[in-house]
């Protein structure tokens, strides 16, 4: 942790602040190894201290041994302190997350205390986010528990997937699966629709009786130490039709071409057009209308950004899904998505379950 702290307290010189306030549970948990659901870090070029209530001060005290953990009781009387000890006066603030009314109440809090006239409160997005975009070996090898776990989940499930079954049933044993696989929970509400609901991109499951010949789209993931996996897959439940061949065929081959071709480097506007051109030149680009993947971690949707217009870089170490996917409403969809690492060789495939 100590490594990630400093890489934070580099940034805090170059955007000229005495420190930073972390709000976000997700940077919360990575800059400090804390799990709760509550506190905030105040990170500055001297000292990282945590504040939580006394809910969490044993669990903060041994989960973050390199931060000072302090006990509050609400409010912002705390941070008014440290901010007065310390002589902080260019402090960042997670805007993307701080509410209104939070941000509000601190600003009142400050501008109560005449020794503060000062202090600036500067918005700040994106510090911690944008050093999670590359995992180190201990992230990875979180993600990849998750990962093994959704996918021997998936190769369980699918094959024992039978007419008569509803998208509710499919979902409980993917997730019942995951855990006995070693999953801590889900990462998200698993998806399973089937026949026409598969046209749904974000289908939620339903009693939907699946029928002989019906395609399904399985999007489900795990959650291991806090790190989420993201995967899909689509079967067609007996003898699949020529539709689910023909379109099956195209969003594999789109897939398998965006990872075979994806070098570090390309931005993520690139990387989406390796897929969508295989899927606009088979004549079904107005089907697919999502981008091409995402970056995933502690979050299941993080940076970088793999879509049309997306000028993120795609460094090596990074981890994002790939998952091209084609929705023909009336009859359903096909969608494929695997996580990749970029390496010096190109994109490596985490995931491992059927196709």
């Amino acid at each position: 942790m100590k490594e990630r702290v400093e890489g934070l307290v580099a940034q805090l010189e170059e955007q000229e602040l005495d420190g930073v306030l972390i709000s976000t549970p997700e940077n919360r948990r990575y800059l400090s190894g804390f799990s709760g659901s509550a506190g905030f870090l105040l990170i500055t070029k001297s000292d990282a201290i945590l504040a939580t209530d006394s809910r969490y001060t044993e669990q903060a005290t041994s989960q973050a041994p390199d931060f000072d953990v302090r006990q509050v009781h609400g409010g912002w009387r705390w941070l008014i302190d440290e901010l007065k000890s310390q002589r902080l006066q260019r402090v960042g603030f997670e805007n993307q997350h701080m509410t209104v009314a939070s941000y509000d109440n601190l600003i009142e809090a400050i501008k109560s205390d005449s020794s503060l006239r000062n202090i600036s409160m500067i918005p700040a997005p994106g510090l911690a986010e944008n050093q999670r975009i590359i995992k180190d070996n201990e992230e990875l090898a979180m993600l990849q528990l998750a990962i093994d776990s959704s996918d021997k989940a998936m190769d369980l499930v699918c094959p024992n997937i039978t007419p008569g079954m509803t998208e509710r049933e499919i979902a409980w044993k993917m997730e019942t699966a995951m855990r006995d696989a070693g999953a801590d929970a889900i990462s998200f509400d698993t998806i399973v629709a089937a026949g026409p609901n598969g046209a749904m991109a974000h289908h939620q499951p339903t009693d939907y009786i699946i029928k002989q010949g019906d395609p399904i789209v399985i999007d489900m993931g795990a959650k291991v130490g806090g790190y989420c996996s993201d995967l899909s897959r689509s079967i067609a439940v007996g003898e699949a039709d020529e539709t689910f061949k023909q379109i099956y065929d195209i969003v594999l081959g789109s897939q398998l071409i965006a990872i075979n071709t994806l070098k570090a480097g390309m931005t993520g506007e690139e990387a989406d057009n390796l897929s969508r051109d295989v899927i606009v030149q088979a004549g079904y680009g107005a089907n697919f209308g999502h981008s091409l993947g995402h970056g995933v971690g502690l979050e299941i949707h993080e940076n970088p950004r793999v879509g049309p217009r997306s000028p993120d870089v795609l460094d090596l170490n990074t981890v994002f899904t790939v998952e091209p996917g084609i929705y023909l409403s009336g009859w359903g969809g096909i969608r494929i998505e695997d996580i990749v690492i970029l390496r010096e060789d190109g994109a490596i495939p985490l995931s491992k379950a059927k196709k």
